[in-house]
């Protein structure tokens, strides 16, 4: 049974059925899914949810299809870890990681919300999916969309890190590498989706493939012990993951599975490109486009589309936003590695950085349960460290040459 009322205009409040559709056609402006909160409640329980399979869909009352899942049955439920080690170099009493590095089929959340928009591709009909990407999504499309026998065209910029395209190619897509930036890709994406009927998963398959970023919310509230975090840290690139990610902290409580919600939200981007951010700490509503300079590709999006969302979400939960320069992008990789063993890829690395900073700011205290949100697998990105790294002892095949360098190593 679905509990989707339709789709709704954010900016006029126009209605619509649901069908493959972005944009307001009257004031132009995107479409979200609006839910039957009313009988969710009646059905969607603690209890429920903990009975069943550990990965997205286990909150499947509050996502928008209409039959069973179809798509992305092994994605989800990544671990939350408790970052003692990293807690105690930052000097904050409480802190968690949200591990999206692992336990998704291409090992990032994109994952969550390719599941969900593949699942409603199928609902509708489409026998082709696509997508505009900087990397992560196209891995996802790319793959989840061969196990559910889609044609698939992925378009990518020509400049993303080779690692990134062979994680893609892997999977025989039909890959276009255009010669321009993800907003031009994203231009021309929306340009091709107007012609061909194909399931553009971030365009006219929009406000439902968002719905999927959710999922990281809800789990971070179940795994908390059924309570919503004093502070979250977020990656922002288009901004629609801290605007979902809000989103779903706010339906539990509409739902009654929280009674309370007081958490801070905070925006972290690189410098290099930092729309939102900026924004925030300008008091400004209006997004300036910028144009991306940074090695946390991923998060290179010069013109956010759910941009003015999450500064409203930062806004309304009493968060901030901040951003980091390469540099500090680099170093949040390796201290993150250092302390807990995780190797993120480098918006990874703007999290933890960001964090840092804010905690040196007071913008978030000491004493508060604190959430990173980390994303994607190091091993995306390794291209960022080159030369970043410490470098291998060298040694001949015997015991003597071992004992020489070990001397040098301070135990």
């Amino acid at each position: 049974m679905s509990y989707v009322n339709g789709l709704k205009c954010r900016e006029c409040g126009r209605e619509y059925p649901i069908e493959p559709v972005y944009v307001c056609e009257f004031c132009f402006g995107p479409l979200e899914v609006i839910y039957d909160y009313k009988n969710i409640k009646k059905v969607l329980t603690k209890n429920t949810i903990g009975k069943r399979e550990k990965n997205l869909w286990r909150y499947r009352e509050l996502l928008p299809i209409d039959g069973e899942p179809q798509v992305g049955l092994n994605s989800g439920y990544t671990p939350l870890l408790k970052a003692d080690n990293l807690a105690k170099e930052l000097g904050i009493d409480e802190l968690y990681i949200k591990d999206d590095t692992v336990a998704h089929p291409t090992l990032s959340f994109k994952d969550r919300v390719v599941a969900v928009a593949l699942t409603k591709a199928k609902e509708f009909g489409f026998d082709t999916v696509a997508c505009a990407s900087t990397g992560n999504l196209a891995h996802s499309v790319s793959a989840q969309g061969a196990k559910a026998g889609f044609k698939r065209f992925i378009f990518i910029p020509a400049t993303l890190e080779a690692s990134k395209i062979i994680a893609s190619l892997v999977y025989e897509p039909n890959l276009i590498a255009v010669d321009g930036n993800y907003d031009e890709v994203n231009r021309l994406c929306s340009e091709i989706a107007n012609k061909y009927k194909w399931a553009f998963v971030n365009i006219n398959i929009r406000p439902f493939y968002a719905e999927g970023s959710k999922t990281h919310g809800f789990e971070i509230i179940e795994q908390l012990g059924w309570k919503a975090p004093d502070s979250i840290v977020v990656p922002c690139a288009s901004g629609s993951l801290l605007t979902k990610i809000w989103k779903s902290f706010k339906e539990f409580k509409e739902i009654g599975i929280i009674k309370e919600l007081s958490t801070k939200v905070f925006a972290a981007q690189a410098t290099g490109c930092s729309p939102i951010s900026t924004a925030i700490k300008q008091g400004m509503d209006v997004i300036r486009p910028v144009k991306p300079n940074t090695i946390a590709k991923s998060l290179a999006i010069g013109n956010p589309a759910d941009g003015f969302y999450a500064t409203q979400a930062v806004k309304e939960s009493n968060g901030y936003g901040e951003d980091v320069s390469d540099q500090e992008i680099i170093d949040g990789i390796k201290l993150l590695a250092r302390t807990e063993g995780i190797f993120s890829e480098t918006a990874g690395g703007v999290t933890v950085a960001v964090t840092k900073k804010l905690l040196e700011m007071n913008k978030i205290t000491r004493d508060e349960t604190v959430v990173i949100c980390i994303t994607g697998n190091g091993l995306k990105t390794q291209e960022a460290l080159n030369g970043q790294t410490v470098s291998p002892y060298y040694i001949k095949p015997n015991l003597a040459s071992f004992e020489e360098v070990l001397k040098k190593i301070s135990l």
